[in-house]
């Protein structure tokens, strides 16, 4: 298990593959990379900002659920904080199983649950101004199934 709270940018391509080469007795692995959005077409940056240690810190229970939740083998996690331009990438779950179902569904998992309440505080700044970025319902519904 590996998580990592970095401002640096990373190579999608190659985490995915040095995870899956030390995937041992995995049978599945299952990634997901998150990039910056401009859904409105203005955004000029997102800005993410964390705590230091207790943010690792709770992303790692987390991780540490889906382990007793799924057998998993592996899994990792990279979520990165500063400025941010559209497009780059902002994180990334990885994890691996021996069947496809448990790596599937504990990468589900740990996305619902660092949408909602891994401790990141995201604001997106714009030509006309800066707002912070509120909870969305969907995303809160989302974790409903994971109860």
């Amino acid at each position: 298990m590996a998580v990592r709270v970095q401002a640096e940018t990373f190579d999608a391509g190659a985490e995915l593959n040095a995870f899956s080469i030390g995937a041992q007795g995995a049978g599945a692995v299952v990634s997901f990379t998150g990039i910056v959005r401009d859904v409105a077409g203005g955004l000029r940056h997102m800005m993410i900002e964390h705590y230091p240690g207790m943010t690792e810190a709770a992303i790692a229970a987390i991780v540490k659920q889906a382990q007793t939740r799924w057998a998993l083998t592996d899994a990792l996690v990279i979520h990165r904080h500063g400025i941010l331009p559209p497009g780059a990438p902002i994180m990334m779950v990885a994890t691996a199983a021996p069947h496809r179902a448990d790596a599937f569904a504990a990468a589900d998992f740990l996305m619902d649950y660092l949408k909602s309440r891994a401790p990141f505080w995201k604001k997106e700044v714009s030509a006309t101004g800066a707002a912070w970025v509120a909870a969305q319902d969907a995303d809160e519904a989302a974790l409903d199934r994971w109860r």
